[in-house]
């Protein structure tokens, strides 16, 4: 059962849960690791904070334990993060996405590139960043590199979507329309042709590996956080590899555990929404009051010009 960004009201809890009690709003963790399975030995992954590699790694709406659009799911407690406010159960859903945004950013920090945001070296400073798509990843990578590390240069989104442009442009981005323009070419062009330092690759889309090699910098940092890069020979990496960048491939929302075991990153993620400094309501264009209505979504829905995000709500969570 499908349904991995999850938000909702606890119904039960077990006789030794003594932090958590049925009527909680909380944002769920979908994946089952070595803490919260209270496995010992944990494996050499969880052990470096690293949860989303864990060797024995399980997780709801994709590994085959059920999703969020099951009537009922039962997780560890470690694994419940309240949500401490009043926001809305469909906008606390995305702290999933936005923890893949907190650990993606986290890791590309720590790839130690020639360039880096906020470098104390201004030579090696990322003076523009490219982020090629303007999806909910890319709407959040937006506003996590001016909000939250307070990058101030160039941010340039590329997206063919009118609706995803003003998003990205709302969030502080400079916006091209890859549809419309020669994107290298527009790049090229407001970097005076320097190119980017740092870019993002959130489209999944295979074509623009094609395309990096005239989108960066000498040894510059490439993102790649989407997935699905089918259709392409695997020779334009060639280009690619001459540039030698600093490739980062991060998957999940590992970072670590606090005190009580609960996901450090799902619960900065939420902080970071329950706060305003990341805003997710303006791209939740679409919500859904029923399983039976959510049929619409894989029906077609997602493929509308006006579709960024949609969520299911039912009853007090979704």
């Amino acid at each position: 059962i499908l349904g991995h960004e999850i938000a909702g009201v606890i119904e039960e809890t077990g006789r030794e849960v003594r932090d958590l009690r049925a009527g909680d709003r909380v944002v769920l963790d979908q994946g089952l690791n070595c803490l919260s399975e209270g496995r010992a030995p944990i494996c050499e992954y969880c052990a470096s904070g690293d949860s989303h590699q864990c060797e024995f790694y399980g997780e709801h709406g994709i590994t085959g334990l059920q999703g969020g659009l099951a009537d009922y799911i039962v997780v560890p407690a470690v694994n419940a993060i309240r949500i401490s406010s009043d926001l809305d159960c469909g906008e606390a859903a995305l702290a999933e996405p936005l923890g893949c945004i907190v650990h993606s950013s986290d890791a590309a920090r720590r790839a130690g590139g020639r360039y880096a945001i906020n470098h104390p070296d201004p030579g090696r400073r990322v003076r523009a960043a490219l982020i090629c798509g303007a999806g909910p990843a890319g709407l959040l990578f937006a506003q996590y590199l001016r909000k939250v590390l307070g990058y101030a240069g160039l941010l340039i989104v590329a997206e063919p979507n009118v609706r995803k442009r003003a998003l990205a442009a709302s969030f502080g981005a400079s916006v091209i329309d890859a549809n419309a323009a020669d994107v290298v070419a527009a790049v090229q062009e407001m970097t005076g042709g320097r190119r980017v330092e740092y870019l993002i690759e959130a489209t999944g889309a295979g074509r623009v590996f094609a395309k990096i090699p005239g989108l960066i910098r000498k040894q510059a940092t490439v993102l790649l956080y989407g997935h699905g890069h089918s259709g392409v020979d695997l020779g334009v990496m060639n280009n690619v590899q001459f540039m030698e960048p600093t490739l980062v491939s991060p998957v999940g929302a590992s970072g670590g555990f606090e005190p009580d075991g609960r996901s450090s990153t799902y619960r900065r993620a939420l902080g970071l929404i329950e706060e305003g400094l990341i805003r997710v309501a303006p791209f939740i264009t679409h919500r859904y009051s029923s399983l039976e209505s959510a049929c619409d979504v894989f029906a077609g829905d997602h493929r509308g010009l006006d579709y960024v995000k949609g969520v299911v709500v039912l009853g007090n969570g979704p």
